[in-house]
């Protein structure tokens, strides 16, 4: 089987430097923030140019932590695209926020910015936009609609390391951005790792309070936080895959681009990038004329992992039932959730792979 991504071929690639780095970590018994953390909060801050960055546990309690920061909880709305992975609306949730839905773009498969402005209330407090599959959404587009009803941008980064916008790298927009270093994004750990982002000097304050129990100094709790702090162990993983994040995301576009010019021709569409945007190809996805499930039987058929990110948008879920959405609310959002499928792109990935996976798109047949 040709994995979706070959987390054991990059180890390999860094494995000197990373066994290094881990033992170095645990001679020094300093796991729980410590010189580990604050030199990998340093890197990635300087990475995007910002000056605030906190590390904490996973892409999901970073955005549950800054939407805190924010004072967002019962009684808000806060906007969030209908396809995502669920932690964008499942942190609104978890505050006592009310998620709402928007839309997707069929180029991009970010959110709609189009479709924001009927989505507003008196109530809408944030919009949380998704740099989805690794394609930034429209930020300029969504920043005038937020500064025009005086509204939060949060970036959800989870899938954008190192993507740009108009020149500008993704998580430097918002009042804040939230990261996640799940294993098999294009910047993993070896486990569950985030962080946030921030220029705001008063928000990076709540935010480093929120994350360590409530805590500035020890034993003195000005309110109640949580336990999730970024183990130092996972801060040097990752600080040392940052050196080389640049050049796995430049290989991943080679690649998107090799799969682009010998698919061509074929009855399905290839990922859209426009001029202003790069693309970092988290993953590679293509849209079928019939229905994802065929495709994937034919793939994986063939030995080759495909996949559907993601088969029900988040307004279909059960545990969104209460919301009152139903089939049909978000028509290109539940188009594209039959119709996209992924292909395996890595930086390690060889050039037979890359052509036996491409012979097999091309013998798809249907009807």
């Amino acid at each position: 089987m040709i994995p979706l991504v070959d987390l054991t071929a990059q180890y390999r690639s860094i494995k000197s430097e990373i066994d290094n780095a881990i033992k170095e970590c645990i001679d020094e018994t300093n796991f729980i923030k410590g010189k580990a953390v604050t030199i990998f909060e340093k890197s990635f801050a300087d990475y995007l140019g910002m000056e605030c960055c906190v590390g904490c546990g996973n892409g999901t309690d970073a955005l549950e932590i800054i939407l805190s920061a924010l004072n967002i909880g019962p009684g808000d709305e806060v906007l969030v695209p209908a396809l995502t992975w669920i932690s964008t609306a499942e942190a609104v949730t978890n505050v006592g926020a009310e998620p709402v839905f928007v839309d997707i773009d069929p180029q991009s498969y970010t959110i709609d910015y189009a479709k924001i402005p009927e989505k507003l209330t008196k109530r809408t407090k944030a919009i949380i936009p998704v740099h989805l599959y690794g394609c930034p959404a429209d930020m300029n587009e969504i920043k005038k609609i937020a500064d025009k009803h005086g509204l939060f941008v949060i970036e959800d980064c989870a899938q954008a390391h190192g993507a740009e916008y108009y020149g500008r790298k993704i998580g430097t927009f918002g009042i804040a951005s939230a990261v996640s270093f799940f294993p098999s994004k294009n910047l993993g750990a070896f486990g569950d790792a985030g962080l946030i982002l921030t220029n705001n000097k008063a928000v990076a304050e709540k935010l480093m309070i929120l994350r360590n129990q409530g805590n500035k100094d020890k034993y003195y709790h000005l309110v109640l936080g949580r336990n999730n702090r970024l183990d130092a162990i996972q801060a040097v993983v990752l600080d040392i895959k940052l050196k080389y994040l640049d050049g796995w995301n430049k290989e991943r576009q080679k690649i998107a681009g090799y799969y682009n010019r010998n698919l061509a021709g074929l009855d399905i569409k290839l990922p859209i990038v426009s001029a202003y945007s790069t693309h970092i190809y988290h993953q590679y996805v293509l849209r079928g004329a019939v229905s994802n499930k065929l495709y994937l039987d034919h793939l994986q058929a063939k030995g080759i992992d495909s996949r559907v990110f993601y088969p029900v948008p988040l307004h279909l879920q059960k545990c969104f039932k209460y919301l009152g959405y139903k089939a049909g609310d978000f028509k290109e959002a539940e188009a594209a959730s039959r119709q996209v499928f992924t292909l395996p792109i890595y930086p390690d990935l060889t050039d037979e792979e890359k052509d036996y996976i491409i012979q097999s798109v091309g013998e798809f047949k249907h009807g």
